[in-house]
């Protein structure tokens, strides 16, 4: 199976768990990955440089009409949200906030989803809110693969949980196997 996209949803103890799996990926990963973090609507942006510093992939903020490459991590804006059009570029919006979250992991995973279809690889990291369970819903609904980490090992295990719950999920693996099955996923690619 050959995937279009990762959409990664991450919220409370994200930097931690993204810094587990983003930096273990080759350079010449194949599949492009968009990130939602919840961050400050104030955040200066300095965590994406600082995870540039430590992936192999370039890491860089998404841009309003910039076309979805591989070989890059995506990481939605502070106080955006983030969409994917159906000609593989971004959209940023600034309409209300979706589960108390500008970006929202739900808007971005539901826009994907549409675009991907069964190309699109869904993920739900630690965080303590319910954002993306209905965007990994969607995702399924479309045929894409979707993962979760296991709550039990997560900093927060609210959004994991609640993923879990409002969709049958394919994978709840801990950190160090999810990074084991990207990179997994990616050699079919």
């Amino acid at each position: 199976m050959r995937y279009g996209a990762i959409v990664i949803g991450v919220s409370s103890g994200g930097l931690n768990a993204l810094g587990k799996i983003l930096p273990s990926l080759p350079q010449n990963y194949p599949i492009p990955i968009v990130i939602v973090q919840h961050v400050s609507p104030r955040s200066d942006g300095y965590w994406v440089e600082s995870m540039d510093k430590v992936c192999k992939l370039f890491v860089k903020e998404a841009d309003e009409k910039e076309s979805i490459e591989r070989g890059t991590i995506y990481l939605a804006p502070a106080n955006y949200h983030l969409l994917v059009e159906q000609n593989r570029t971004f959209s940023l919006s600034t309409e209300a906030k979706v589960n108390f979250a500008r970006p929202s992991i739900d808007v971005l995973f539901e826009s994907a989803a549409e675009v991907y279809g069964k190309e699109l690889i869904g993920l739900i990291l630690t965080g303590s809110n319910s954002d993306g369970a209905l965007g990994l819903k969607k995702i399924k609904e479309e045929g894409g693969l979707t993962i979760v980490q296991d709550p039990e090992t997560a900093e927060s295990s609210a959004m994991p949980a609640h993923a879990i719950s409002t969709s049958s999920v394919d994978y709840i693996l801990p950190l160090k196997e999810i990074q084991k099955l990207l990179i997994k996923l990616s050699e079919s690619d």
